[in-house]
């Protein structure tokens, strides 16, 4: 790392030996990259920083202002995971694909540093939708066969799907399950998948249908209300 010191700033830069006539300079991810042919002297790398220290800086700035603005984009969005609130959180980094990270109240989004002047969200739904699936992966087996075992019913199959009006459904004793159920808490999925477990033995909503429900679960309608508009 190299430095060039200006009155009111401080340039940083990274110099690449190269087999090239050609000198040239760019921005990458907010650093300052010198590609110069392999016998080009410090000297004269510092003297091209000089000349080019204006454009240098406002290019700079101008990166600053876009990464800030795409911050801003985010900055106020939450996610909700088992019951819990998470601010969502961008992070670009030298990496080869996407990750995305847990923390006790943020999902960082680690995204490779070229995505930045790229539409992502996209990507960060395809992410989310990953974090739900390896979710209901890790918590769904034990709450199912709880329920299985507690109801004495037992599907045909499992299926997961992808939908935004349903949450879960029973049909020809195959219970479907959109992983987005894993916003709710631990106790409102419950709620659902016994619901659908109790369609094995009632197709509709009867009054016996929720009198079994109420069976096992007395409380069961405190999570309707926080399933909202879903399908179920």
């Amino acid at each position: 790392m190299n430095l060039f010191r200006t009155k009111n700033n401080v340039i940083t830069y990274t110099v690449n030996k190269i087999a090239n006539r050609d000198l040239y300079i760019s921005i990458q991810n907010g650093e300052v990259v010198i590609n110069a042919p392999w016998y080009t002297t410090d000297k004269q790398i510092q003297r091209i920083v000089e000349e080019k220290k204006q454009w240098i800086i406002e290019k700079r700035k101008e990166y600053e202002k876009n990464c800030q603005r795409k911050k801003d984009l985010y900055k106020n969005r939450t996610v909700k995971l088992l019951g819990k609130i998470y601010n969502l959180e961008i992070i670009y980094q030298d990496k080869n694909a996407p990750l995305l990270n847990i923390e006790k109240k943020n999902i960082e989004v680690i995204l490779p540093a070229i995505y930045k002047k790229m539409e992502k969200q996209e990507i960060i739904s395809m992410l989310l939708e990953k974090m739900y699936h390896m979710v209901a992966k890790k918590e769904m087996e034990n709450m199912l066969e709880e329920i299985r075992i507690m109801t004495g019913l037992a599907p045909e199959e499992i299926e997961f799907i992808k939908s935004d009006k349903i949450l879960a459904k029973c049909e020809n004793n195959i219970i479907y399950i959109n992983e987005k159920m894993m916003m709710y808490s631990p106790e409102t999925i419950r709620y659902i998948l016994l619901h659908e477990f109790c369609h094995l033995r009632y197709k509709n909503h009867t009054k016996s249908f929720y009198q079994m429900i109420e069976t096992y679960m007395p409380q069961y309608k405190e999570y309707v209300d926080e399933i909202g508009n879903w399908q179920y």
